[in-house]
Formats: C-alpha cells, structure tokens, sequence
C-alpha cells in the first residue's frame, strides 16, 4: 500500500494527472486536476490511495494528506464511490463541506453528481460528528499558481467542459451554466473550474 508519491508531474488533463517517478509514470485520479496546473514540470508530492478491483488497479492521488483523509471518509458511507468521492471534493471547499455536514444541509450536498437526497442524508448520518480533525487544516490549504493554457480561450473553456464530464455533471447542468462561464475571459482550466463549481453549488 503507498502513502505517498513524491516525483515530476509530467502531464495534467480533464480526467488525470501523471507522475513520474524512478522512470515510471503513474496515472493518478484527482479531484480536479487543472488544479495542479501551476505544479506542472515540477516535484510535488501526492498522497495515494489504491483501489484494487477485479478489472482494475487504480491510484486515486490527493494534494495533502488531509484531503486524503476526508476522501477515505467519504467513500466509506454507503452510496458513495470512488469517482463519487472525486467529484465531491472537486470544488476544493473542504471546510464548506464540512460545514454543511456538520449542520445537515442536505441542499448543498445533494448539488454534487451522483448525490440524491438518500445520498446525502447517509453522509450527514455517518459522518457528522467525526471530521472535527480535519477542520484545522483546511483553513491553510494551498491555492495553486494560474498556469497559461495554449490554445486561447475555447481551448481552456473545452479542457474544463471535459473535466465537469469526467466529475459526472450532466449535459443539462453544465448547458445552464454555460451562457454565464462563456461572458468572462479565462487564462486557465482552473479559472474556469472554480468559476463553474461555484455556479453549480449555487444551484
């Protein structure tokens, strides 16, 4: 089992990122990759987790070791999986999350894919009560240098249209937004990502 991956990070998409490390790349699941835009080219470390299926061998890959644990207590609640859990931590307002789980606002939980009301009121049933060690460290985690995107701007606003399909927002959810993403001007993914997450958090 790895706690952590420590090497280049070579690549950064809509779905992934690549590290590469002792001349073997790995591809890593994360929650929102253009987050780490500003880290590519260059030694970060990650903190993994492995999911090992029949079919599949995959290495979901956090930017602390915080957000590593509020992911492991995610995806322990019953109706929540892995590619759930990502998409939930996406927007990277972990203290909000935990904020509306500790106050069972099951309104803002039930704005992410895949989490129905039953959904929700799950999390807010098994996890309340229990984050309290994490609330510290999500006062100080990180913002990550914009990173230029090449290609202009259609170019950024597809990256991050591929990415909110890769977190399982719908057609319908991301054409609601769209009109009002398309009025500003982006010079990264990540831009455009945070801009989107809070629009579709708004409801």
């Amino acid at each position: 089992m790895y706690e952590y991956i420590k090497g280049k990070l070579v690549y950064v998409g809509p779905l992934y990122v690549v590290l590469e490390n002792g001349g073997i790349g790995y591809q890593l699941q994360v929650a929102n990759p253009f987050r780490f835009s500003g880290s590519l080219n260059q030694e970060i470390t990650f903190y993994i987790y492995q999911a090992v299926r029949e079919d599949a061998i995959t290495l979901f890959g956090f930017k602390d070791y915080t957000e590593k644990q509020l992911y492991l207590k995610l995806i322990s609640v019953s109706g929540i999986g892995p590619k759930s859990g990502l998409s939930i931590l996406a927007s990277d307002d972990h203290l909000g999350l935990i904020q509306a789980i500790e106050t069972d606002n099951v309104g803002y939980l039930v704005k992410f894919p895949g989490v129905g009301k039953k959904t929700a009121s799950q999390i807010i049933l098994d996890l309340k009560g229990k984050l309290g060690e994490l609330l510290p460290d999500t006062y100080w985690m990180e913002e990550h240098p914009v990173h230029e995107t090449a290609g202009g701007q259609s170019a950024v606003l597809t990256e991050a249209l591929e990415a909110l399909a890769g977190l399982g927002y719908s057609d319908r959810e991301v054409k609601k937004i769209l009109p009002l993403l398309e009025k500003e001007n982006y010079s990264s993914a990540e831009e455009v990502l945070r801009t989107a997450f809070k629009l579709l958090l708004k409801g």
